[in-house]
């Protein structure tokens, strides 16, 4: 199958009012697991690569994303591949004409105006590219200049200075702060459904929620509902798979990368397909959200690869 993009895949989810998860790749194994999982739930997602992944990487972006991509055209589901807070925007102009088709720029750390200001340029060449844009408000509602992550405790998203903001921007998606945080190693993210629907009345972009892995399972259909479309996942991954490897090597003579890798791998798959099953199950209401396969529990069979 012929890579998605991201504005299809994204349309579609909003058409459908579902949530689209947006998975982030720091290994091959991460891209295996994903695009193996979403293949057995037959559900779309997006693989995402962050400038963090490329900076581990040595700060090549290349063999990563071509690798990436390989296994989404593998894969039986439409599958995007997105580069994810992007700072540099040698990076950003990186992106362009290459195997991504959307982009993240993350000027949240910048004082309002600066952050405006880049953004807007980065969005004007991405979408002479072709690339849809996602970015974020990263600083404390009413206060502009008061420099501050979205996702740090207590700051929240103002839903009419994020209207301003998507206007003066002009970009395609808005990671919004409502409540969870990055790198969450627990489920305790308690998310502002009322702001979130808020946001959603308020905006004509779709909105993006990062750090879900902090966000209890229960309660992701609910924040779909509120308005969130996609779901940014990735700490969870790192949790399955280093899980898995510490407990291979309580063996303390194995050294063949490929017995522990291989769990890990294994457990990463479980955890994505337990990510899009609970994505996909029943909203408030009892309704079911429409999706393009079943989704059920997502019970694969792994084959052993070592």
């Amino acid at each position: 199958m012929s890579i998605a993009t991201t504005r299809e895949l994204v349309a579609d989810a909003v058409a459908r009012r579902v949530g689209l998860a947006a998975i982030n790749v720091i290994t091959l194994e991460h891209a295996e697991a994903i695009a193996d999982a979403a293949s057995a739930a037959g559900v779309p997602v997006i693989m995402q690569i962050s400038e963090n992944a490329v900076r581990y990487h040595g700060g090549r972006l290349e063999p990563i994303a071509l690798a990436t991509a390989a296994l989404a055209r593998q894969a039986s589901v439409p599958v995007s591949l997105h580069l994810d807070h992007v700072t540099d925007e040698a990076l950003a102009d990186a992106a362009l004409g290459s195997v991504f088709s959307s982009i993240m720029y993350d000027a949240g750390a910048l004082p309002y105006a600066e952050n405006v200001a880049r953004t807007r340029r980065v969005a004007q060449a991405a979408h002479e590219a072709g690339l849809w844009i996602e970015a974020e408000l990263g600083y404390v509602g009413g206060k502009p200049d008061q420099v501050q992550s979205a996702h740090s405790a207590g700051v929240r998203t103002d839903p009419e200075e994020a209207a301003r903001y998507v206007s003066a921007t002009g970009v395609d998606a808005l990671a919004v702060a409502v409540g969870s945080s990055h790198a969450m190693t627990n489920r305790s993210a308690s998310i502002d459904l009322d702001l979130v629907s808020r946001l959603h009345a308020r905006l004509a972009v779709p909105l993006v929620l990062h750090g879900s892995s902090g966000v209890p399972a229960a309660d992701l259909p609910h924040i779909v509902a509120a308005g969130i479309t996609k779901v940014n996942v990735g700490t969870a991954l790192n949790i399955a798979l280093t899980t898995a490897i510490r407990f291979v090597l309580a063996d303390d003579a194995l050294v063949d990368p490929r017995k522990y890798l291989g769990p890990g791998r294994d457990a990463m798959t479980r955890a994505v397909c337990e990510l899009l099953r609970d994505l996909n199950a029943p909203q408030p209401g009892g309704q079911r959200p429409g999706s393009q396969g079943e989704t059920g529990a997502c019970d694969i069979t792994v084959p052993e690869r070592f």
